[in-house]
């Protein structure tokens, strides 16, 4: 059975403190995620209750998938990255969310995962809604 898209619906107050959001696909909501070493966006199906992958209603499942795919082209193309990681961890935030992060053989932490590793570079106020425009536009324009 399909979870209905609620006014119900809200984000966790930790991807509510650490993200900026850019627009509200089919099922999720897209979110940049606030730290500049990477470009990060983070994926959250707007259904009420979902903690894992595969709660996923069987009738969600292409929408999801087709919108993880979506970001990460559109990730891949806006930043030349060498790889794309997409990731549902979900060990500090309970709420399913899907990271698609854009990574390059040069960054701080590479090869390593980028959890945990270093201090979170907040993107500053005259380059971030330019950002978000731009992404808004460029994931399912």
């Amino acid at each position: 059975m399909t979870i209905p898209l609620h006014d119900t619906f809200s984000l966790h107050e930790r991807l509510a403190a650490d993200t900026w959001t850019i627009k509200d696909l089919a099922l999720c909501r897209v979110l940049l995620m606030n730290d500049r070493r990477y470009p990060w966006l983070v994926l959250v199906p707007r259904r009420v209750g979902l903690r894992e992958v595969h709660e996923i209603a069987v009738a969600d499942k292409p929408a999801f998938q087709s919108e993880i795919d979506q970001a990460s082209v559109f990730l891949k193309e806006m930043t030349g990255a060498f790889k794309i990681n997409v990731a549902a961890i979900g060990n500090m935030v309970p709420q399913l969310h899907v990271h698609v992060i854009a990574r390059f053989e040069n960054d701080a932490v590479w090869p390593k995962p980028v959890w945990g590793l270093g201090e979170a570079e907040p993107y500053p106020p005259s380059e971030v809604g330019s950002l978000i425009e731009t992404l808004k536009k460029g994931i399912l324009g």
